[in-house]
């Protein structure tokens, strides 16, 4: 080639070849400078700037207006992988349409989630797709198929999964540590991720925040050990925003930035998200871990070998900068269509006595109620809007504006303090409008409030004060509106003004909570901490203490779009300082005193709407913004005590009463289902979220989606958010012992599916499995045909049932379908922790057909053969600690920083572990030999209770200094029997080995 046009630009060349000659021509700081999110350019190559990142969840993000789809945990729903999948392409079309226009818009999308809705109190559960890992990397490996695009050479968009690994909780998420031992990080955690990446989809992964057995997830082995096996292709594993810092900040676990930097290079974290778009502060850490010799330059070739193949698939060293260039969907007819497809497809109808669908002819009235009768939220992942349909808007275009009537149900309230009653001046037309930050501001951490319009005041006459609609989202966490829609809101200068037409940013300026004061209440801004108090300048916020989730815990996480939001997020939020002074001549300003006086009772106006109307429809559920989201987890499963109120008055006044769920995650509500005659479930459904809702209660669409995580009755059937021992801890519906309120793959239809004829047959290393489904009612549905299987005599605990196969088919009435499928032998499997391997055990196991996981219509049994399984063989291997069949009280932990698993006793107190079937062979073992850090006392016995050994252990220097304590057993174990061992102190156990007893 000519130097016009080097080896790196000719796009007959293998990408192998076209990246080595394109890092060949790079300067050793030219290569560190791409370690960072946002690599400058390379002028003198003609290499543009680029940037790992463009969130792309259910549409585009964070760079303005874009078709926005239901969210992902509603886009689960559907269990549709084709409709996901066109769901991708078109927000693959989108992403390139809109980067034409603007290049701050990424083409490497920061999308899907699939961490495991393993709980569901996790505040991001929004993001993934479902409980099952079968259903979740279905919906995925559709998504990323749609993201990548079908050419085989180029991809439109680059999808990075996220987040990598075990990660469901955002109480202390940089800071804990998931226990996950080797049968749930086998057979639960790596398979959300490893469909998707084998089906050839994906671009690279997301490490998580927490930490997984003691060892943050950025430099986790598993990305060598499991991820980079899966497939032949480089992968980028991008950081989470501020991650690398963590390391060595709020969780200690490297001494220096270096050290950390170095670590999570060679761990295989390609491309460094931190600090916004300063990289000098990366690249220079990168510099120093050179110097020190803690990496070397192949580690950086590495990882910026692995961004240029990245780089070259998106067609950017092309010469027309591939087939994807001139890609100009946007927010077409098709898209829109999409877009109220998904929704429809997304609808769950938990609950149905026969009154819905309703008929429109009818000329029935129809009173909408609740706090979300009349919005169309969005979430922190979310473009905005082009489109807006709320059930409001829906209903009364479907049922006509002069049959519908809407009650809010929020109390109409106004606020007296001493000075006399909480008023929003009157604002100049010209300042009057949007009220979300500046115009055009793209990243939604750099969205603060308004300031040119005036505060709050007082009005000495009390009628003169403004009416707020005041909602409860639960948790005593409120929201005032005034009578123009607007929220009252915090700003930069911490003055509270009705500003801002929805809550929203990273860190909420929205939300207020009342605190009982003497006679009277204080109001606290959430989002600082501070007390409202007036001046004479207006009414304002004192410096204060944010809560939990609301600041400095927020400001940690993305940097995605490209600011530090660990600053930014912070200043946004007012954090100054821990005093009251309003931060000008450091006075002290009181907070106020307020008496709250209902004007008018939301419960009251919900009466009285019902009982005008022939059928109420109450639309309650959460704000994605508040009580549940990114940085906090929920406390609860209740519906809130406000909204719970609503929809019990409505059924008061009119039994003919719909509840609709419109929310990011389950509620618990046995009453609900219990009493009233029809019920659903939708995930905010995006842009035609209204549109969807009216048609499913039309009868224009017979809902069909399923439920993607189980709905529990109560709080007391969930296990600590922090316990991620699915099988231990009895979680989810594949172990789950209790009565769920609503099971996994839950969801009715307008008419009745028969299922018949179910055959099931070995073909070699698959299971053919076919049965066949008839629509035998009078309506036209679709249906969600769903397989399981069961082990019916297993060794270990298995699934009650677990998910293998499902498909959405539409069916005329009368019309049947003869569906087929082919299951992997492999899906009949489980991680034998006993050898260290993938398991089909022989035996017997059942095959099972129907619309629900707890709605079997047809079973067929299938018998495995082969050898039964062999016990431990413990004389050869010995016993990995983590490798444990139960346990009690004990956590795993990482036996070095590198690599490796161990066991530790809860909080250094006592924990047990038990191995089963342990092989000791014909004459038995009269030696143990245990690997031990630290201090503390091992006993072993075997599982009939019978001591062999009792060891105390003091190694110095731990957590990482092991010793091999060698120990004679008081009695021979002889052939298979239990072991079990007891763990009591500040020790961690790695190993055990025996020696054999002499013939």
């Amino acid at each position: 080639m000519t130097e016009d046009r080097p080896p790196f630009r000719d796009p007959r060349l293998p990408f192998d070849q076209r990246a080595d000659d394109l890092l060949g021509r790079l300067t050793p700081d030219e290569r560190v400078a791409l370690l960072h999110q946002f690599t400058p350019a390379v002028d003198r190559l003609g290499v543009a700037a680029f940037r790992t990142g463009q969130e792309a969840l259910h549409g585009v993000a964070w760079m303005g207006p874009a078709t926005v789809f239901p969210q992902a945990v509603g886009l689960g729903a559907t269990w549709n992988d084709e409709l996901v999948r066109r769901v991708g392409e078109a927000v693959s079309r989108e992403t390139r349409a809109m980067r034409a226009r603007d290049d701050r818009v990424g083409l490497n999308v920061w999308a899907p989630t699939v961490n495991l809705l393993r709980n569901p109190l996790w505040g991001r559960g929004e993001e993934g797709y479902s409980e099952d890992p079968a259903l979740t990397s279905a919906i995925a490996t559709a998504y990323t198929r749609g993201l990548r695009g079908d050419h085989p050479v180029h991809w439109r968009t680059a999808p990075v999964l996220k987040h990598w690994l075990a990660h469901n909780n955002e109480t202390a998420r940089d800071t804990s540590s998931a226990s996950v031992r080797p049968r749930v990080l086998h057979e639960y955690d790596l398979r959300a991720f490893r469909a998707a990446v084998e089906a050839g989809a994906v671009a690279g992964v997301m490490p998580a925040y927490n930490l997984v057995n003691g060892r943050p997830n950025h430099v986790s082995p598993h990305l060598r050990d499991h991820l980079r096996t899966w497939t032949d292709r480089p992968l980028l594993v991008c950081s989470d925003a501020g991650a690398p810092s963590n390391l060595a900040d709020s969780q200690g676990y490297f001494a220096t930035h270096e050290e950390a930097t170095a670590a999570a290079l060679r761990a295989g974290v390609d491309s460094f998200t931190d600090h916004g778009t300063d990289s000098s502060t990366i690249t220079a850490r990168v510099r120093g871990a050179l110097d020190r010799g803690l990496i070397d330059p192949a580690d950086i070739d590495t990882a910026v070998r692995r961004q240029l193949h990245v780089r070259l698939a998106l067609g950017e060293f092309d010469p027309d900068l591939g087939p994807h260039a001139g890609t100009g969907a946007f927010d077409t007819p098709e898209h829109r269509a999409l877009a109220l497809e998904a929704a429809e497809q997304a609808v769950v109808l938990l609950a149905n006595d026969g009154l819905l669908p309703l008929d429109p002819a009818a000329g029935q009235r129809v009173a909408v109620v609740g706090p979300l009768a009349d919005e169309c939220k969005l979430d922190w992942y979310s473009g905005a809007l082009l489109h807006r349909s709320t059930p409001l808007d829906g209903l009364r275009e479907r049922f006509g504006a002069d049959r519908v009537t809407h009650a809010e149900g929020a109390d109409l309230v106004r606020l007296h303090c001493a000075t006399g009653t909480l008023r929003v001046p009157d604002a100049p037309a010209a300042e009057a409008g949007s009220g979300t930050g500046a115009d055009g501001a793209l990243d939604p951490a750099l969205v603060r409030g308004r300031t040119d319009l005036p505060p709050l005041t007082t009005a000495a006459d009390a009628a003169e004060g403004t009416v707020f609609a005041l909602t409860d989202w639960g948790g005593g966490v409120l929201t005032l509106r005034a009578p123009d829609g607007r929220y009252l809101s915090v700003a930069d200068d911490r003055r509270v003004r009705a500003s801002v037409d929805q809550p929203g940013g990273w860190v909420v300026q929205e939300t207020f909570r009342l605190e009982p004061h003497g006679d009277g209440h204080l109001l606290r801004h959430i989002g600082t901490g501070g007390h409202v108090s007036v001046a004479a300048d207006g009414v304002k916020v004192a410096a204060g203490t944010a809560e939990e989730g609301e600041t400095v815990e927020a400001a940690k996480a993305t940097e995605a779009a490209g600011t530090d939001r660990a600053i930014g997020a912070t200043e946004a939020a007012g954090i100054v300082g821990t005093d009251s002074t309003d931060g000008t001549d450091g006075t002290v300003e009181a907070p106020a005193v307020f008496t709250v006086e209902t004007v008018h009772r939301g419960v009251d106006e919900v009466t009285a709407a019902a009982g005008a109307a022939d059928v109420v429809v109450v639309v309650a559920g959460n704000d994605p913004h508040i009580n549940g989201r990114e940085t906090e987890d929920r406390t609860t499963l209740a519906l809130p005590e406000a909204q719970d109120r609503l929809w019990r008055a409505a059924r008061a006044a009119n039994p003919r009463t719909v509840l609709v769920l419109a929310s990011s995650y389950p509620y618990a509500v046995p009453d609900a289902a219990a009493e009233l005659p029809a019920l659903l479930w939708t995930a905010h459904g995006g842009q035609a979220a209204g549109s969807a809702l009216a048609r499913v209660i039309a009868g224009d669409v017979s809902p069909a989606g399923r439920l993607p995580q189980t709905w529990y009755a109560d709080d007391a059937d969930l296990p600590d958010l922090l316990d991620y021992d699915v099988i231990g801890g009895r979680q989810t519906y594949l172990y789950f012992d209790g009565r769920p309120l609503f099971p996994f793959g839950h969801g009715l239809t307008y008419t009745e599916f028969s299922y018949a004829d179910l055959a099931v047959e070995r073909r070699g290393d698959t299971v053919q499995v076919a049965f066949t489904v008839t629509n035998t009612g009078s309506a036209a549905s679709d249906e969600v045909a769903q397989v399981y299987v069961r082990a019916l005599a297993p060794s270990v605990p298995r699934p009650h049932r677990e998910l293998v196969a499902h498909r959405r088919v539409r069916l005329a009435p009368g019309e049947r379908g003869r569906l087929s499928f082919r299951v992997p032998l492999s899906a009949l499997g489980f991680w034998d922790v006993a050898h260290g391997r993938w398991t089909v055990e022989p035996g017997p196991y059942a095959f099972l057909a129907g619309p629900s996981s707890a709605d079997i219509r047809l079973e067929a049994g299938l018998r495995v053969e082969g050898p039964p399984p062999a016990p431990r063989p413990v004389l050869e291997r010995g016993l990995a600690a983590a490798d444990y069949d139960e346990q009690r009280g004990t956590v795993l932990a990482d036996r070095t920083r590198e690599s490796g698993d161990c066991v530790t006793p809860t909080d250094g107190g006592a924990g047990e572990l038990l191995f089963r079937r342990c092989d000791f062979g014909p004459t038995g073992v009269r030696t143990a030999v245990l690997e031990v850090a630290g201090t503390g006392t091992v006993a072993l016995s075997l599982a009939d209770g019978t001591p062999l050994a009792r060891v105390e252990a003091a190694v110095p220097n731990p957590p990482y200094t092991y010793a091999p304590l060698e120990t004679p057993l008081k009695a021979t174990a002889v052939g298979v029997q239990g072991l079990r061992v007891t763990l009591q102190g500040e020790l961690r156990l790695a190993t055990l080995h025996f020696t054999r007893a002499p013939d």
